[in-house]
């Protein structure tokens, strides 16, 4: 059995230059167990947890402010900007795991073992950055939570996060399993809190369920396009594609093409409910912020401050700020859990370099806090939403760099063997990877470009002009 078994995953290998060598997150490497003759039910609950990791990075806080804006303005219409935004989503989550599992590798060490030095320097460069910028949203989130709830000043917020290092750590050495525990439970508080503000906020179901349905409406309204591109461009995190293509390894299952086929399904499977949750919290802060803001004469609410000072006023029930804030507090805690794991990913996938955890993780918690905390104590507590708008700019500045490899990899038979992505899954891939990064330029071309520039540039394109 050991010598066919060892041909099957040496043919998937032969276009890599270099062999795999090291494991991804090797404390917990195959760590679980996945019982080979098991029921259907009771294989999906072993592969199940890794998906929600990955599912908290799309209902963040650098999430939220969109999703009030686009509820706040536009009612439910939205709504199927949201949807289209998570079935990209759950396709390129799907490569990720893929990619994992045929090949033993993580995106960062498939990058190492591909490209050039130069090249992967640079990759992990910007992807450093990236995830500092969305550990720097994370922290920020976090620490308005805190404000809203006990009135601690931002900065002492954003150090005050920095403990989940020392949260991590100790789950860590209990095993993975309470790392995903202890993030399913804080997905499961924010989305009942979301369950009760729906139910305090009454909204319409006929609105809701049109509000999933594309039309052309949403293209003719240039205000409603720009936000719309707001949402979609903004959902992807370039971290968690490196971070999926890691942690689905920690399971064991049998290194056969019938064991890595079941470990895609039952991956699949649990990444696609997971990112279902995340369809619901995002699509409940838009279908929330349309019931209580839209109708009510406050359609230019966007910050997540405004929204947490009116909701209990304009519901008439005094928990459903708090519950806001509870569930705002859940979303960036949770978010710091899977960033700190995502650094530690991607420094030894592209550099091969392991260093103590402990120094990782700090030194992640260092970039994104010491940036937020010299800004809000020099510019005051005011800026934090524009550290929240920069931060997510810097991550649309790296997407195209992580979906572009994925895609290039999952797509070449001579790596991924008959794992390789069949004709209709390159055409769905591809499409994705170029809307997200033409949304991501445009992205950076509303934010660099000065206005007269901007306007001539959309008007050649046809686009519409951003509202200043």
């Amino acid at each position: 059995m050991a010598q066919p078994n060892s041909t099957i995953v040496a043919q998937p290998r032969v276009a890599w230059r270099r062999s795999a060598g090291e494991v991804s997150l090797p404390e917990v490497h195959r760590s679980i167990v996945v019982p080979t003759t098991a029921s259907f039910w009771r294989k999906l609950i072993a592969f199940s947890g890794p998906g929600f990791l990955v599912a908290v990075g799309y209902m963040d806080p650098g999430n939220w402010a969109t999703d009030l804006a686009g509820g706040a303005r536009f009612g439910y219409s939205l709504l199927a900007m949201i949807m289209i935004s998570n079935l990209m989503a759950i396709l390129l989550q799907h490569l990720c795991i893929k990619l994992g599992v045929a090949t033993g590798r993580d995106l960062a060490q498939a990058c190492r073992d591909h490209y050039s030095l130069p090249i992967v320097w640079s990759l992990w460069i910007l992807c450093e950055i990236a995830i500092a910028a969305c550990d720097l949203a994370e922290v920020v989130g976090s620490a308005i939570a805190l404000q809203l709830l006990f009135g601690i000043p931002l900065v002492w917020g954003c150090l005050i996060t920095a403990s989940d290092v020392l949260l991590v750590l100790y789950l860590q050495t209990k095993g993975f399993r309470y790392i995903e525990a202890i993030v399913i439970t804080l997905i499961a508080t924010i989305g009942s809190c979301f369950a009760a503000e729906l139910i305090f906020s009454k909204p319409s179901m006929t609105g809701v369920l049109l509000g999933f349905i594309p039309g052309p409406h949403i293209v003719a309204n240039q205000g409603m396009l720009y936000v719309s591109i707001g949402i979609l461009g903004a959902t992807v995190m370039p971290h968690n594609l490196y971070l999926h293509s890691s942690i689905v390894q920690t399971r064991k299952f049998e290194q056969t093409p019938e064991g890595r086929r079941e470990a895609i399904k039952f991956a699949t499977i649990d990444s696609s409910v997971a990112l279902m949750f995340a369809l619901f919290i995002n699509a409940a802060i838009l279908i929330l912020s349309a019931a209580v803001f839209h109708w009510s004469g406050h359609q230019e609410v966007a910050e997540i401050q405004d929204a947490y000072k009116l909701l209990s006023p304009l519901l008439g029930v005094g928990v459903a700020s708090i519950l806001f804030a509870v569930a705002l507090l859940a979303s960036g805690q949770n978010s710091t859990l899977t960033g700190t794991l995502a650094g530690q990913i991607v420094m030894e996938g592209f550099l091969n370099l392991r260093i103590t955890p402990w120094l990782r993780r700090l030194i992640t918690r260092a970039i994104a806090i010491v940036p937020a905390v010299l800004v809000i104590g020099i510019a005051g507590e005011g800026k934090t939403t524009q550290l929240l708008i920069i931060s997510q700019v810097v991550l649309s500045m790296q997407l195209g760099f992580a979906v572009w490899p994925l895609m290039r990899f999952t797509d070449e038979k001579t790596k991924m063997g008959e794992f390789a992505n069949r004709l209709w899954v390159k055409i769905l891939g591809w499409t994705t990877a170029g809307i997200i990064i033409l949304l991501n330029v445009k992205l950076l071309l509303d934010t660099f470009l000065p206005a007269g520039v901007l306007k001539s540039v959309y008007g050649f394109l046809h686009l519409p002009v951003p509202i200043q």
